[in-house]
This record gives C-alpha cells, structure tokens and sequence, in this order.
C-alpha cells in the first residue's frame, strides 16, 4: 500500500486519510495528538507514495498554534563586533611592498 498526502490536512483529516490509508499515524511533537483538531501537518515520514505494509506508522510533525512557542528565529538584528571577514584574508599577511626584496645577505 501507499502513503497518502498528509502534509496540509488539518490533525483531524489526516487521522481520518490514515486511517482509510491503512496506516496508524505518530506525532512525537504532539503528545496530546488525539485530542489535536485543527492544527495542520507540515512533514511526514515516510513521504506521501512511498510503498508501507498494512498498519506501518506515519509519522507527522505540526505546525504551531498562536502562543505555543515553536522555536521561532526571532528578531535577527546585526550586532557589534561583527565577526570577521574570514576567507583567505584570515590566513595571510597582510601584504607589504609589492616592490620589496627579501635579503639574505648583502650583494656588495
């Protein structure tokens, strides 16, 4: 059998598209997933096609709702010192006279 697309139904659709999918579904980010109604899949694994036996867990990760956190990235600002440029630059010299001539001894 195959997985169905799960990923943009809301919690109670892809409950019910599992099970006339033959599979069971796992929402490790979601402990209280059988009470979840309206939230909405962002990712499965396996992805939707892809070739389960009868009864293979699917499992499902949400989107979060208004105040539940999530992890956002926040505000990104640049902040003082920035950090350097890196690249070769940081690895080098900086380069003196281009003209000049390394000595080891005296010519005359």
């Amino acid at each position: 059998m195959r997985v169905p697309k799960l990923v943009g139904l809301m919690a109670m659709d892809a409950r019910e598209a599992a099970t006339s999918g033959g599979v069971l579904l796992a929402a490790p980010d979601r402990p209280d997933f059988p009470r979840t109604i309206v939230d909405y899949v962002v990712r499965q694994y396996p992805p939707p096609g892809a070739e389960v036996p009868r009864g293979a867990v699917v499992t499902v990760w949400f989107d979060f709702g208004e105040g539940e956190g999530g992890g956002g990235a926040g505000v990104h600002e640049p902040r003082l010192p920035r950090p350097g440029g890196g690249g070769m630059q940081r690895e080098l010299d900086e380069p003196g006279d281009p003209y000049a001539v390394a000595a080891f001894g005296s010519l005359y």
